[in-house]
């Protein structure tokens, strides 16, 4: 079984959409969800410097346009889907949940919020790799932070104010081997982040969620969700719970995946799989020369539904 995986946000770098525009109706299908959200996703994925497609209203729709655009090339038909972050709403439209328009408008709301809720007061996020999560966790509720990805791995990424984050970088906690500062612009996945749970649940109202055709694998808690209902109520509430792509890596291993393909800008789900699931087959769509092996890998494990 192939599981199609998104990405979230900080794997984006500047120029990074470019090649992609050089497929056949890529160029139109950008422009026309650019109109629609009101935002030139294609001077932000070819032109804008890193600082511009920081911006977590920039960021969250210019990563779910790569991943819908990625995914169109290769046609393919996954027997389970996820994403880390925003790449849930990616997931979602790969899932048949929402097309991808409604997907791009959810999203561009989605950063919208957040960026707004991130300006109110000073936060951030940091990379804990190496440690225990028995002993990482209460060390970081200790000095006031939340354990806001667990991602497996060896890898949990602690979010709160910049105070916060500068006591951890002075006070590690045991068998953690470094401390790494994330280009985010805020503390995602928090009790920061609430302002934006209301706003988003407005937004998702307007929405009209078909079930999902496919096994779709929630990063609230590794469960496999099975209405389209349930699926948008957990993307609204996720912005301010943390992230558990551990519990998801352990689902995919009990659904019997044995090939995982992260659409573009993929990498960093890539990386924790190769260390978390031994025997899975990765591979990370990062450019367009990518795909024949993307499609290679299809090829050899057919889909099924789980």
């Amino acid at each position: 079984m192939l599981v199609l995986v998104a990405p979230g946000q900080g794997a984006q770098t500047p120029g990074f959409l470019t090649p992609w525009l050089d497929l056949p109706g890529a160029a139109d299908r950008i422009a026309a969800w650019s109109d629609a959200i009101g935002l030139d996703l294609a001077h932000y994925g070819t032109q804008a410097d890193a600082d511009a497609i920081r911006d977590t209203a920039v960021a969250q729709p210019l990563l779910v346009a790569a991943g819908l655009l990625s995914a169109a090339a290769l046609e393919v038909t996954p027997g389970a889907v996820a994403g880390h972050s925003v790449g849930e709403i990616t997931a979602a439209a790969f899932a048949g949940v929402l097309d991808d328009t409604a997907a791009l408008q959810l999203v561009r709301t989605r950063g919208l919020a957040m960026a707004e809720a991130a300006a109110i007061t000073q936060t951030g996020m940091s990379a804990l790799l190496g440690g225990d999560p028995e002993t990482v966790v209460p060390h970081l509720e200790k000095l006031g932070l939340t354990p806001a990805n667990v991602n497996g791995a060896g890898q949990i990424v602690a979010a709160g104010t910049v105070e916060q984050l500068a006591a951890l970088a002075d006070d590690k906690p045991e068998g953690v081997r470094r401390v790494v500062p994330l280009q985010v612009a805020g503390a995602f996945h928090t009790r920061h982040m609430a302002p934006a749970v209301d706003k988003l649940a407005e937004a998702a109202q307007a929405l009209t969620p078909a079930d999902p055709t496919v096994a779709y694998v929630s990063n609230k808690d590794g469960e496999t969700v099975t209405t389209g209902a349930e699926v948008v109520s957990r993307l609204v509430g996720q912005v301010a719970n943390p992230v558990r792509w551990d519990l998801c890596m352990e689902t995919f291993q009990k659904l019997g995946v044995t090939a995982l393909l992260e659409v573009c800008p993929g990498g960093t789900l890539t990386g924790l799989a190769k260390r978390a699931l031994p025997g899975v087959r990765t591979l990370a769509l990062k450019t367009p020369d990518d795909l024949d092996a993307a499609r290679e890998l299809i090829a050899e494990h057919s889909a099924q539904t789980a």
